[in-house]
Protein backbone atom coordinates (compact mmCIF):
# COMPACT_ATOMS: atom_id res chain seq x y z
CA UNK A 1 0.00 0.00 0.00
CA UNK A 2 2.72 2.33 0.60
CA UNK A 3 4.46 2.11 -2.58
CA UNK A 4 0.93 2.79 -4.66
CA UNK A 5 1.74 6.14 -2.24
CA UNK A 6 4.84 6.68 -3.28
CA UNK A 7 4.07 6.03 -6.76
CA UNK A 8 1.09 8.30 -6.96
CA UNK A 9 3.03 11.24 -5.56
CA UNK A 10 5.83 10.36 -8.29
CA UNK A 11 3.28 10.83 -11.15
CA UNK A 12 2.03 13.48 -9.49
CA UNK A 13 5.27 15.11 -9.26
CA UNK A 14 6.32 13.89 -12.95
CA UNK A 15 2.78 16.21 -14.20
CA UNK A 16 3.17 18.68 -12.47
CA UNK A 17 6.92 19.44 -13.18
CA UNK A 18 5.86 18.90 -17.23
CA UNK A 19 3.48 21.22 -16.74
CA UNK A 20 5.60 23.99 -15.04
CA UNK A 21 8.93 23.27 -17.50
CA UNK A 22 5.82 23.94 -20.74
CA UNK A 23 4.69 26.72 -19.07
CA UNK A 24 8.57 28.72 -18.75
CA UNK A 25 9.61 27.58 -22.42
CA UNK A 26 6.38 29.07 -24.19
CA UNK A 27 7.31 31.89 -21.93
CA UNK A 28 10.97 31.82 -23.20
CA UNK A 29 9.69 31.40 -26.54
CA UNK A 30 7.73 34.58 -26.72
CA UNK A 31 10.27 36.58 -24.42
CA UNK A 32 13.44 35.28 -26.71
CA UNK A 33 11.92 36.07 -29.75
CA UNK A 34 9.69 39.55 -28.93
CA UNK A 35 6.54 38.29 -29.90
CA UNK A 36 4.62 40.01 -28.18
CA UNK A 37 5.85 43.31 -30.23
CA UNK A 38 5.11 42.02 -33.53
CA UNK A 39 1.54 42.54 -34.33
CA UNK A 40 -0.69 45.74 -33.99
CA UNK A 41 -3.54 45.32 -31.30
CA UNK A 42 -6.30 45.12 -34.08
CA UNK A 43 -4.72 41.92 -35.83
CA UNK A 44 -3.69 40.62 -32.37
CA UNK A 45 -7.67 41.01 -32.04
CA UNK A 46 -8.70 39.75 -34.79
CA UNK A 47 -6.76 36.58 -34.56
CA UNK A 48 -7.11 35.72 -31.08
CA UNK A 49 -11.32 35.50 -32.13
CA UNK A 50 -10.57 33.65 -35.12
CA UNK A 51 -8.46 31.02 -32.72
CA UNK A 52 -10.86 31.24 -29.76
CA UNK A 53 -14.12 32.11 -31.00
CA UNK A 54 -15.68 31.44 -34.31
CA UNK A 55 -14.72 34.73 -36.50
CA UNK A 56 -12.97 35.02 -39.43
CA UNK A 57 -9.76 36.98 -40.15
CA UNK A 58 -8.92 39.32 -42.69
CA UNK A 59 -6.11 38.97 -45.06
CA UNK A 60 -4.31 42.14 -43.36
CA UNK A 61 -4.09 40.06 -39.91
CA UNK A 62 -3.45 37.10 -41.86
CA UNK A 63 -0.23 39.08 -43.32
CA UNK A 64 0.79 40.06 -39.87
CA UNK A 65 0.19 36.33 -38.37
CA UNK A 66 2.61 35.12 -41.13
CA UNK A 67 5.04 37.62 -40.19
CA UNK A 68 4.69 37.08 -36.88
CA UNK A 69 5.85 33.44 -37.80
CA UNK A 70 4.45 29.96 -36.88
CA UNK A 71 7.08 29.60 -33.72
CA UNK A 72 5.87 32.75 -32.19
CA UNK A 73 1.98 32.23 -33.47
CA UNK A 74 2.21 28.82 -31.01
CA UNK A 75 3.75 29.98 -28.48
CA UNK A 76 1.05 32.52 -27.86
CA UNK A 77 -1.60 30.30 -28.31
CA UNK A 78 -0.39 27.85 -25.78
CA UNK A 79 0.58 30.36 -23.46
CA UNK A 80 -2.69 32.18 -23.70
CA UNK A 81 -4.01 28.42 -22.66
CA UNK A 82 -1.83 28.23 -19.56
CA UNK A 83 -4.05 31.42 -18.20
CA UNK A 84 -6.76 30.58 -15.81
CA UNK A 85 -9.31 32.42 -17.59
CA UNK A 86 -9.00 29.63 -20.38
CA UNK A 87 -9.28 26.95 -18.33
CA UNK A 88 -12.98 25.50 -19.45
CA UNK A 89 -11.60 25.75 -23.24
CA UNK A 90 -10.53 22.01 -24.88
CA UNK A 91 -6.39 22.49 -25.32
CA UNK A 92 -6.55 20.51 -28.52
CA UNK A 93 -9.60 22.15 -29.92
CA UNK A 94 -8.06 25.51 -29.46
CA UNK A 95 -4.79 23.96 -30.73
CA UNK A 96 -6.43 22.61 -33.96
CA UNK A 97 -8.09 26.06 -34.62
CA UNK A 98 -4.79 27.54 -34.25
CA UNK A 99 -3.12 25.27 -36.96
CA UNK A 100 -6.17 25.86 -39.14
CA UNK A 101 -5.58 29.99 -38.83
CA UNK A 102 -2.36 29.74 -39.29
CA UNK A 103 -2.55 27.13 -42.68
CA UNK A 104 -5.62 29.72 -43.83
CA UNK A 105 -3.39 32.31 -43.25
CA UNK A 106 -0.36 31.10 -45.50
CA UNK A 107 -2.83 29.80 -47.85
CA UNK A 108 -4.44 33.34 -48.09
CA UNK A 109 -0.87 34.82 -48.15
CA UNK A 110 0.90 32.74 -51.22
CA UNK A 111 -2.56 33.02 -53.06
CA UNK A 112 -2.71 36.04 -56.21
CA UNK A 113 -4.45 38.77 -54.91
CA UNK A 114 -7.64 39.51 -56.12
CA UNK A 115 -7.25 43.19 -57.42
CA UNK A 116 -3.58 41.82 -59.28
Amino acid sequence: MASLNVYSVLVVLFFTCGAVMATKENGRIVKENNCETKMGLPCVIEAFTSIFETRSISHKCCGEVVVLGKVCHSALVKRTLENPLFKDLTAATIIAKSIQTWNNCLALIDSPSPSA
